[in-house]
């Protein structure tokens, strides 16, 4: 490819089609939305690699158009596809169903689009007919045994998807289902037989992946890419290097990739799986007439069960040695400083990856051979038992690699080994027994997201409203693992003096003294309520949260819609269907609730932001990233504290503003933006609110 890619016939492509879409839509065109489709067409058509930018394009922006309108035609030029992730479902959803077919309806391009979804967001027809047949619960023991309200929902859900009232999707069934029974009927890579299943061509998961391979552009979300990378690409989304990617939200990359690549496991349970594991096989074996290969393997995986679980005895001894801190009444937390592991304990859980590794690799044979029946290549009778027993073995071997790489983990995690994960133990208390969950979690996101994505795809694109922090990339691009890219911040178009206004009041308690600070919000909520008709009330902790609402006046409770009592969606519904009725409704939250809720207008009024959304101080992984970084002779809290913190706010405040139009409030029940020296960088980093400081 040439410099001269962006020619002129293609500028007039992307030119053509954003001058329909604002006239067939009335709007009037937008300079920072110019700005980003401009910086968008640079970086894709850029000669060399790497061919990344990172947009950060304030509320009222038009991102969506802005990067669809930009990054469609080029990619249709270059004939590479093109796969747009987001973090949360209502953007996936807004993109899907608004966004594209909007485009597509006006702006002259051309394209296709679909929908990508994990295997395991679709029904498995093969394991729901096991489920809801008598036999397969008394053959396969590792099948777990129905339940009558289990059993009656799988019949219907078999049903609906007979009669086509349903597709066969998690997401789209309307009531929910429960994630232990979903997991009963869902399967993953190791346990579906592709074309040689029977219910092939009636399978949700190929028709949709059908689909896929035929559409332009893909509609994904963060957790679906992470987890066709770490396949090694290609399994579910197109190939890397031949994809351009738009990843929108993408100031969530870096904790999606932190999660994605966690590793956990807890020792008792993983103890009494063992003493099932063997005895699975053997009772496979016996269903295949013994087959002298098969009852050789069972044999060894039953040796290798009771060889393994010496060493995970040994740890269940040591761990109890460990101090640990109480967090609440059913779980203690003990974390090992710099994420090192001592050395007696790293060499139990050495000496028991060694087990389980070959156990993981003697399953994973099994799951050949069942493989090898179903191609006609091995013979064993009866061979139709094989398309049963395939999901079950898989699930074994999924298992087995997954506490091996838990347990090889903390080995290589030795106090003498260099700190690069955080690693702590959860002691779990339950009704029946107490369990120790052992957690390894990366410090460092940027090398994994270096070596899977950065490295492969074409051309990159990261956008958010919310990616600099404090004002400054900084953050973003050292968790991101991004270097030498294309910046660009691009503010709102809001007149945001003009429309809002950010007021903290004169408070006597200080939010580091959690008893007055609660005891002075739940005085002064009723009337900060009563000034406006609708409000959107956010605390950062779920205590505070409930001990405030208990406080408040009994004449409050049918106006407060609080999270925790319903779903998401039931309350917001409830909310918006108050206001329209022009009756008077708060919805009352936590974090969660300061993103992805679009409340214009009547619907949110007024925002109180009960506390600065500084991280948990207790959170095992962050105080192992600041125990590394104090390490290395840097201050966390105005690395890592502060910057989030910062994110967190401007996130919360963007709840009030959502179009040109729109007016409001702010309301920080925290003093200490006024009061500490830090305070002026968080106030600054905010939009131009007009300021009302007591």
């Amino acid at each position: 490819m040439t410099a001269t890619l962006l020619d002129t016939e293609l500028k007039s492509r992307i030119q053509g089609a954003y001058s329909r879409w604002l006239e067939a839509r009335g709007f009037r065109p937008r300079r920072g939305q110019r700005e980003m489709i401009a910086t968008i067409a640079r970086v894709l058509t850029a000669p060399e690699a790497p061919r990344i930018a990172v947009v950060e394009a304030g509320t009222g922006t038009g991102k969506t158009a802005a990067y669809a309108l930009a990054a469609i035609p080029i990619a249709q030029q270059l004939d590479k596809r093109l796969v747009i992730a987001t973090a949360t479902i209502a953007l996936q959803e807004q993109i899907l169903f608004k966004d594209l077919p909007d485009l597509a309806e006006v702006s002259g391009l051309e394209f296709s689009f679909a929908l990508a979804k994990g295997r395991q967001r679709y029904v498995c027809l093969k394991r729901l007919d096991d489920r809801l047949r008598g036999d397969a619960q008394t053959d396969l023991p590792m099948f777990e045994f129905l339940e009558d309200d289990t059993r009656a929902l799988f019949q219907q859900l078999l049903d609906a998807f007979a009669t086509r009232k349903w597709d066969g999707e998690l997401d789209s069934w309307a009531d929910g289902i429960d994630a232990d029974a979903w997991r009963m009927i869902t399967t993953d890579h190791r346990g579906c037989t592709n074309h040689r299943c029977g219910f092939f061509k009636q399978c949700p998961f190929f028709k949709a992946r059908n689909g896929l391979e035929k559409a332009d552009v893909v509609v994904a979300n963060l957790d679906l890419l992470l987890a066709d990378l770490a396949l090694g690409g290609g399994a579910v989304l197109p190939e890397p290097e031949e994809t351009i990617y738009i990843l929108d939200e993408a100031h969530h990359l870096p904790d999606k990739t932190q999660q994605h690549f966690t590793v956990q496991t807890r020792l008792r349970a993983t103890l009494q799986w063992l003493d099932q594991v063997g005895g699975n096989v053997g009772s496979m074996a016996q269903r295949f007439g013994r087959p002298a290969e098969l009852v050789v393997l069972a044999q060894q995986i039953t040796e290798l069960t009771e060889a393994g679980s010496a060493p995970l005895v040994e740890l269940m001894g040591l761990v109890p040695q460990l101090e640990f801190e109480a967090r609440d009444d059913s779980r203690a937390i003990h974390r090992f400083p710099m994420g090192r592991v001592p050395v007696e304990l790293a060499q139990a859980a050495g000496a028991a990856a060694l087990v389980l590794r070959e156990l993981a690799q003697r399953l994973e044979l099994a799951h050949e051979m069942l493989q090898e029946v179903l191609d006609g290549t091995r013979r064993w009778d009866p061979a139709h038992e094989a398309e049963d027993w395939l999901p079950a073995i898989g699930q074994q071997v999924a298992r087995a690699l997954a506490v091996t790489q838990l347990l090889e983990d903390y080995h290589q995690g030795a106090e003498t080994a260099k700190a690069d994960r955080a690693r702590w133990i959860s002691q779990l208390s339950f009704e029946s027994a107490e369990d120790y969950e052992l957690t390894s979690a990366p410090i460092e996101t940027g090398s994994l997201l270096k070596s899977a994505l950065w490295s492969r795809g074409y051309a990159m694109v990261c956008t958010s409203a919310t990616l600099a922090a404090l004002s400054r990339f900084d953050r973003f691009l050292e968790r991101a693992g991004l270097e030498d890219v294309t910046t660009v911040r691009i503010a709102s178009p809001f007149r945001y003096p003009e429309i809002a206004s950010l007021h903290v009041p004169n408070m006597q308690s200080d939010p580091r003294d959690p008893v007055a600070h609660t005891d002075e919000i739940a005085r002064m909520l009723p009337d900060l309520l009563a000034t406006e008709r609708s409000a959107l009330v956010l605390f950062t902790s779920w205590r505070q949260l409930n001990d405030v609402v208990e406080r408040l006046p009994e004449r409050l409770a049918p106006l407060l819609r609080v999270q925790g009592h319903g779903s998401r969606t039931a309350l917001l519904d409830a909310h918006r269907q108050a206001i329209d009725a022009g009756e008077q409704s708060y919805l009352i939250g936590v974090a969660s609730f300061a993103e992805g809720v679009d409340l214009p207008d009547d619907y949110c009024r007024h925002v109180i932001i009960a506390k600065l959304p500084f991280a948990v101080p207790d959170d095992p992984l962050g105080q192992t990233v600041a125990e590394w970084l104090e390490h290395d002779g840097r201050n966390p809290f105005f690395e890592i504290t502060l910057p989030d913190a910062s994110m967190r706010l401007i996130q919360a405040c963007g709840r009030l503003i959502r179009h040109e139009e729109d007016f409001g409030r702010v309301t920080l029940l925290d003093r200490r933006v006024v009061t500490q020296r830090y305070g002026a960088s968080l106030l600054d980093s905010l939009p131009p609110f007009r300021r009302e400081l007591d």
